[in-house]
């Protein structure tokens, strides 16, 4: 997959996945990646960023694998940003999804 639309979708699945339930950084990689390639690396600093801005809170909770891990929990700003982005998002893909059926029309 194209490394431009990745970057473009990576905040709205990450928002979307931590809105079920509280996750870790490497979860959220590994949930993703289910459904295309992500590098772990590439998360973590959106998580950062996306927790400085006020889209999440932490904690830490022991692990049995480990150390304890960093628990991502969202926000209400959180929730009111996911929501936001996945309005966009749904316009966004439908104009693009309109033109694609036009060209392909051509």
């Amino acid at each position: 997959m194209n490394v431009q639309f990745k970057k473009g979708v990576l905040e709205v699945c990450v928002l979307v996945l931590a809105s079920s339930e509280d996750r870790y950084g490497y979860e959220l990689a590994v949930k993703i990646s289910e459904k295309f390639e992500v590098a772990v690396g590439s998360v973590y600093p959106l998580l950062n960023r996306l927790t400085q801005e006020g889209y999440f809170s932490t904690y830490l909770k022991e692990s049995t694998e480990g150390p304890p891990r960093k628990y991502y929990r969202l926000t209400e700003q959180g929730w009111h940003h996911m929501r936001l982005l996945i309005k966009e998002w749904s316009s966004f893909t439908s104009a693009v999804n309109e033109i694609i059926e036009e060209g392909m029309r051509l």
